[in-house]
């Protein structure tokens, strides 16, 4: 008979909660410091979990070498005012603007 048995699936569980949440709101805060605009007025158009073709994120800069393995990430587009900006996350990377999205 054993006093203490030990719970071993408890500890092993992989933080299924979608990353998307904290990096559209990361995006958000982004956003409205850039634009100078109250959180309100930024709309969530979209934000998706994506694999991204390279180390680019899908915005590449001319010039700019990137590493060339697939790498899971996230895109959210936001709107402003009717103009929409695109949000690219992934590897270790918080969310940023790409302005100029490859895809």
């Amino acid at each position: 008979m054993t006093p203490s048995s030990s719970s071993s699936g408890s500890s092993s569980g992989s933080s299924s909660t979608p990353p998307s949440g904290g990096l559209v709101e990361q995006a958000k805060a982004d956003l409205t410091k850039r634009l100078g605009v109250e959180a309100a007025k930024v709309t969530v158009v979209s934000s998706e979990e994506v694999t991204w073709p390279d180390g680019s994120l899908g915005c590449p800069e001319p010039g700019m070498r990137y590493t060339q393995a697939l790498i899971p990430g996230n895109k959210t587009v936001l709107e402003v005012d009717g103009k929409q900006y695109s949000y690219h996350s992934g590897g270790h990377r918080a969310p940023f603007l790409c302005e100029h999205p490859a895809r």
